[in-house]
């Protein structure tokens, strides 16, 4: 989950009002799309008709949509200091999104929160999924789209991508092999092995976030790390790409946003979306457990509960008394014979700007995500019963 500060620094660009209707202006209008439902079970086995048309590879997403501290109506302070008649709203609902651009600019993000974009970010709740935060939703169905169009066309070569560091230096390298003589069984692969690499991505950047990375140097971004509500939200956005890629929705990224759009308020009904009165009770029923109300935004301990796994099979953390509504998610490890972990590799290269981050004997890997969580989870019970004593 990216800072609040990033919110909130970059709305200072708003500086008048035709700055504002300028930002509204320059988002561009997406063409008619087929509507379509994602496969919301908790494994998937789509696959695609044929070797649909494909984008040629894409520049990838500039960083991160600026998403949400846990809660709503949430106090500010800036350098220790209240930030007066300031509120971070937060609540969303599945019919009220707007619409979806890929590779979000400064611009956009300043015009989205303060509500003046078509692209509406933010959280709400689901009766299966928990807590969802858009902003993650939208943000790993954008770097699946990324990786397939990386993917797709080199298939089966060797070759490093390179992505900006955080804390480590971040990079994929895609083993040589030979890939199905079917284009249709090589489009599916590719698509498969995209989600599966995005949710990658997602995971490390909430232990990056814990360990000290920033996305604004001086402004930690500690209050975010592993949000109860962060991952799944990853893992949806990866499953919805997932369906739009396999049913022909990745020629152009109009194409693709303008499906996002359609597609995503479908699936946030199929999770049993509750609008904006029952989404604030759900809050107001955790506040205490879940988050303080009465801390102020970048305050760690404002999000009192965190969920640490960093898999991709995973349950939303759901309040108590509604864990048997959970709908489980999944990306799958093998595409017809091919074990995806094996045709690619995440892997995080020591940096001279680690922070706190442990600096490993040669570069982390997915296999070591668990651990490193771990670590982090004992350290914040351990700080939680200082504070408390």
């Amino acid at each position: 989950m990216k800072s609040w500060v990033t919110r909130f620094l970059r709305g200072t660009v708003l500086t008048s009002v035709a700055l504002s209707f300028l930002l509204v202006a320059c988002q561009s209008k997406s063409p008619p799309v087929s509507v379509i439902g994602p496969v919301l079970s908790s494994e998937t086995h789509e696959q695609a008709e044929t070797h649909w048309p494909a984008l040629s590879p894409l520049t990838p997403p500039e960083g991160l949509r600026p998403c949400c501290a846990f809660g709503y109506n949430l106090k500010v302070d800036a350098g220790g200091v209240p930030v007066p008649l300031y509120r971070i709203d937060n609540i969303v609902e599945a019919d009220k999104l707007g619409e979806h651009h890929y590779n979000d600019s400064v611009l956009g993000a300043s015009a989205a929160i303060f509500g003046m974009s078509n692209e509406r970010i933010g959280l709400l709740y689901t009766e299966k999924g928990g807590f969802i935060d858009i902003a993650h939703v939208r943000d790993t169905a954008d770097y699946t789209l990324y990786l397939f169009s990386q993917i797709y066309a080199h298939l089966g070569e060797e070759r490093v991508l390179t992505l900006d560091n955080e804390l480590a230096a971040r990079k994929i390298r895609f083993f040589a092999f030979t890939p199905p003589a079917d284009p249709t069984e090589r489009y599916n692969l590719s698509a498969y092995l995209a989600a599966k690499l995005a949710f990658q991505l997602a995971a490390w950047h909430e232990i990056a976030q814990w360990y000290g990375y920033q996305s604004i140097p001086g402004f930690s971004e500690g209050i975010s790390a592993f949000s109860p509500e962060d991952l799944y939200s990853n893992l949806l956005g990866s499953r919805i790409a997932l369906t739009l890629i396999l049913n022909g929705q990745a020629s152009s990224l109009n194409q693709f946003s303008t499906a996002i759009a359609h597609t995503l308020p479908i699936a946030l009904n199929q999770l049993g979306a509750y609008d904006r009165p029952d989404t604030q009770t759900m809050f107001d029923e955790v506040d205490g457990t879940w988050w303080n109300s009465y801390q102020r935004v970048p305050q760690k301990f404002l999000v009192l509960r965190r969920n640490y796994d960093t898999q991709d099979n995973r349950a939303p953390l759901m309040p108590s008394g509604k864990e048997k509504s959970a709908l489980r998610l999944s990306l799958p490890d093998f595409y017809l014979n091919f074990s995806l972990e094996k045709l690619a590799q995440y892997q995080l290269w020591p940096t001279d700007k680690m922070q706190n981050l442990p600096v490993p004997q040669q570069y982390w890997t997915k296999e070591d995500f668990p651990m490193l969580a771990k670590s982090a989870e004992r350290q914040d019970r351990l700080q939680q019963v200082l504070d408390n004593k």
